[in-house]
C-alpha cells in the first residue's frame, strides 16, 4: 500500500473513532473494501462503516445466522454454492423458478445475510483473507409469474451493496423470460452504478461461454456447460477455516 492510500486509511480510522465507533476489530481489507465503495473518502466511507456496524449487531447479533432461523427458505433449494471459480471467487447460484415471494419478510432478509455470509466463509483461506469476492448466477429459466418478486430482488441487492461493499465480482443474469424485461427495469432503479456495472444480462452464445470461461468446468454445474452436480447452500461445507472465521468482518 502506498503512502497515500496508508494516509487514508489512517483519516478513515480517525473519522470512525469520530463518530464514536472503533475499527480495531476489522481488518485493512474490509477497511479498504468501504473505502473503495465511497470513491476513498474516508468520511462517507467511515459513515458507512459505522452504519454496518449498527447493523451487524442488531441483525447478527450472533455473529452468524444458523439454518434453524430460515427454515423455509432453505427448504425450497434455490440456492447453491458450488466451489471457487478460477479466480478463486464463491460461485452462487440462485434458481428463479425455485422461490416465491416470501410470506415471512424477516425471514427472507435473514436469508439473504446467510446466504451472502456463507458464500463469503466458503472462500476464506489462509492467505489473503479478506479479499472474497462472489460470481453469481441468477437463472431464470422455466419462471413463471407466481415467481416475480421484484420487492426480494430489490430487497436482496440492496442488503448486498449496503451491508457487503464491493463483495460482489459479477452477477450472470441467464435465461430472462420476456415478460420479465420490464420487471429488471425497475429493479435497476433501485441499484447503485457500481452494482449496475457488475451484473451481465446473458443474451447470446458468447457471453454464454464467458460464463464457463470465468467460473471452470469443474464447479459450474452440467446444465450450464460445467462438469460439477449442483450443490445446495445449506449442503456446502466449509473449510475449518471458514467455520471458525467471525463472520462479524465479513462485510
Amino acid at each position: 500500500m502506498d503512502d497515500k492510500h496508508e494516509l487514508t486509511l489512517t483519516q478513515f480510522r480517525d473519522s470512525v473513532e469520530k463518530l464514536g465507533s472503533s475499527t480495531v476489530n476489522c481488518e485493512e481489507p474490509t477497511l479498504m473494501r468501504f473505502l473503495i465503495a465511497r470513491s476513498m473518502d474516508p468520511n462517507k466511507a467511515a459513515k458507512m462503516f459505522v452504519q454496518w456496524q449498527k447493523w451487524r449487531t442488531s441483525f447478527v447479533p450472533s455473529g452468524f445466522i444458523p439454518d434453524s432461523q430460515v427454515p423455509d427458505e432453505l427448504e425450497a433449494q434455490k440456492v447453491y454454492l458450488q466451489g471457487l471459480s478460477r479466480d478463486g471467487s464463491p460461485v452462487v447460484l440462485i434458481k428463479g423458478n425455485k422461490h416465491f415471494p416470501p410470506k415471512d419478510i424477516p425471514q427472507f432478509k435473514k436469508f439473504v445475510v446467510h446466504m451472502l455470509d456463507k458464500s463469503i466463509a466458503s472462500g476464506f483461506r489462509e492467505k489473503e483473507i479478506g479479499n472474497e469476492k462472489l460470481m453469481g448466477i441468477i437463472d431464470l429459466q422455466k419462471m413463471s409469474y407466481k415467481n416475480i418478486d421484484a420487492r426480494g430482488l430489490i430487497t436482496g441487492f440492496q442488503i448486498l451493496q449496503s451491508y457487503y461493499p464491493e463483495r460482489l465480482g459479477k452477477c450472470f443474469i441467464i435465461n430472462m423470460p420476456w415478460f420479465f424485461v420490464s420487471v429488471w427495469k425497475l429493479v435497476s432503479h433501485f441499484l447503485d452504478k457500481a452494482t449496475l456495472e457488475k451484473i451481465v444480462v446473458v443474451s447470446n452464445e458468447d457471453e454464454k461461454k464467458e460464463i464457463i470461461e470465468e467460473i471452470g468446468e469443474e464447479v459450474l454445474p452440467e446444465e450450464y456447460g460445467g462438469r460439477a452436480k449442483l450443490v445446495p447452500l445449506q449442503d456446502a461445507v466449509l473449510n475449518a477455516i471458514g467455520e471458525g472465521r467471525e463472520l462479524t468482518t465479513s462485510a
